[in-house]
């Protein structure tokens, strides 16, 4: 993993006194809220329906057991015991008192964290592939790649007051895991016909109000090229993007609205006029990078523990569903479910916090990733030692054996937390998870991703959901709109609407007939739900969720 340099840690240093200072003059009256606001912003702390809420940057979703560990403190000390990992990789800390804000960020630089660009008009985290490092079919490790964009676009002074912010995820595999075309920039690397590395490089991806997928302006990008083709990408957003309409000031509108050859020939124009002004200080900068990312030294031993122990049915599921292939055959990528039936989804209590970095830190080469799903991931895990981790994992509530099933929901945290929600998605994924557990029906349904917003803005990701469920305010009642057949992989597509919304009562038992006419209509347990909607259309999924219609049709 990459660690601070001086320049780094005197970086956050100097960041955490100048907020300490700002917060103790808004706690005496010298500032006030509208004056404060935008200096909070710059440091992640957002004013929520309840509280403050502190947004922590995790970069590309990797941190160490140390800094899980500092996370577990911040959770017990100065909030209410837990934290919430986002869609982003971050996490959220949504009970800090003011005062208390400055120490906690004093703890986070501590462990070489932070909370910058985690708001605002600016580049934010940037994410990535949380297998990256461990997966088979990874062409190369994407993480020093996210952490040079992460150091290159850190207080950038042209790019901090952007028409709107600006999403990056980065993936190095070809199976999409990143959802690189939902971004403002998705990369994707490839190889050319010699087998070299490189980017397949989209713009104008994004969710929220207006959808979009991300289109391909470079079919291959050389690595040494990736630092001055993404300045020019920002600067010529930074001069189109609109700033008369926060609603039309992404990215995605700017593409839609130039013309993706023309955005394509003015960042090809200004990508010629700054390539020259790199001289290869960024690819220096990249071969330090990628020597902090060096693979762990493996362990070659047997497994049969991880073979024997797969009598047991409930470690067969938690195998069958919560592991995945690693690079090294010996080894197993480890994803711990942050989505127990009717727990929040996303949400870790600072003991379970303590219980991962003790795991990683024992039996996972000190290394742990965030997915944008919401889980922990234990990347490199010895299959010997499968056993004595699911048994750590099981005691401390987070063995659930439920990774791409029908209950591994995204849910944004809605009307909950956000001040910007306008309804509530926490409990609509705690009420279809406890439902579906109660059939019984999970590992029969299969690969199934449900997600969920409490408003338009999209965080919980529904356009993407192979049912996505989006909730709205209407005439103050709340109301659950559903879209079906969205996919964020590499094969991305934005869902499609199936009809008029359900009320918060209605929406559970309208999933569970969504989900029936599935199990009808499929041609066998190998077809899955998004696989059966492609082959079949809208029309009897829509017949299940709006049965009056089909009686009136009748008469």
């Amino acid at each position: 993993m990459y660690s601070y340099n001086d320049f780094d840690e005197a970086f956050v240093r100097a960041r955490v006194a100048q907020f300490s200072q700002q917060v103790a003059r808004r706690i005496d009256g010298s500032l006030t809220e509208d004056e404060f606001k935008p200096l909070r912003l710059m440091n992640g702390l957002y004013l929520q329906l309840h509280a403050y809420m502190l947004r922590v940057a995790i970069p590309y979703g990797t941190l160490n057991s140390r800094q899980m560990r500092q996370l577990a403190h911040i959770g017990r000390t100065w909030d209410k015991g837990y934290g919430h990992f986002t869609t982003r990789q971050n996490i959220q800390f949504n009970w800090p008192v003011l005062s208390d804000v400055p120490a906690i960020l004093s703890a986070l630089a501590d462990v070489e964290m932070h909370a910058i660009q985690t708001s605002g008009n600016c580049v934010r985290n940037v994410t990535a592939d949380h297998f990256a490092g461990a997966a088979a079919d990874e062409i190369e490790d994407p993480r020093p790649y996210a952490e040079l964009l992460r150091q290159w676009s850190t207080d950038h002074p042209e790019f901090q007051f952007l028409p709107r912010k600006f999403k990056i995820a980065i993936t190095g595999s070809p199976n999409d895991r990143a959802v690189t075309k939902a971004h403002d920039i998705g990369l994707r690397m490839v190889r050319n016909g010699r087998g070299e590395p490189g980017f397949e490089v989209l713009v104008g991806g994004g969710l929220g109000r207006t959808p979009m997928i991300g289109q391909i302006v470079r079919e291959f990008l050389p690595v040494a090229d990736l630092l001055p083709y993404v300045e020019a990408i920002l600067s010529v957003y930074n001069m189109l993007g609109r700033r008369d309409n926060k609603y039309k000031a992404r990215i995605k509108i700017t593409l839609h609205e130039t013309g993706r050859d023309e955005i394509r020939r003015l960042v090809e124009e200004r990508f010629a006029e700054i390539r020259p002004e790199f001289h290869g200080h960024d690819q220096a900068l990249l071969d330090d990078i990628r020597a902090a990312f060096a693979p762990p030294a493996f362990r070659n031993a047997p497994v049969d523990a991880h073979t024997a122990a797969q009598v047991a049915p409930a470690y067969r599921a938690w195998a069958d569903t919560n592991l995945t292939r690693h690079r090294n055959d010996q080894y197993a990528i480890v994803t711990v479910s942050l989505k127990a039936h009717g727990d929040t989804p996303g949400d870790a209590t600072s003991d379970q916090m303590d219980v991962l970095a003790d795991l990683a830190r024992r039996f996972g080469h000190d290394e742990l990733r965030i997915s944008h799903e919401q889980n922990v991931i234990l990347p490199h895990v010895h299959k010997s030692d499968l056993p004595e981790v699911y048994a750590a994992l099981k005691a401390a509530g987070l063995a659930t054996a439920n990774v791409g099933l029908i209950s591994d929901i995204i849910a944004c945290p809605g009307m909950d937390y956000c001040a910007l929600a306008t309804a509530r998605s926490i409990p609509v994924a705690q009420d279809i998870a406890t439902r579906f557990d109660d059939l019984k029906l999970e590992h029969d349904i299969g690969p199934l991703k449900i997600k969920i917003s409490g408003c338009i803005n999209a965080c919980g990701h529904h356009h993407v959901g192979h049912i996505g469920i989006l909730g709205l305010d209407r005439a103050g009642v709340e109301n659950y709109q559903i879209t079906l057949g969205g996919d964020g992989t590499e094969t991305a597509v934005i869902g499609e609407r199936a009809g008029p919304g359900f009320a918060y009562d209605e929406i559970v038992p309208a999933i569970e007939r969504l989900v029936l006419a599935y199990l009808d209509q499929r041609e066998g347990p190998e077809e899955t739900f998004l696989a059966a909607y492609r082959r079949l259309g809208l029309a009897p999924f829509k017949a299940a969720l709006y049965p009056a219609e089909g009686a009136q049709d009748a008469a």
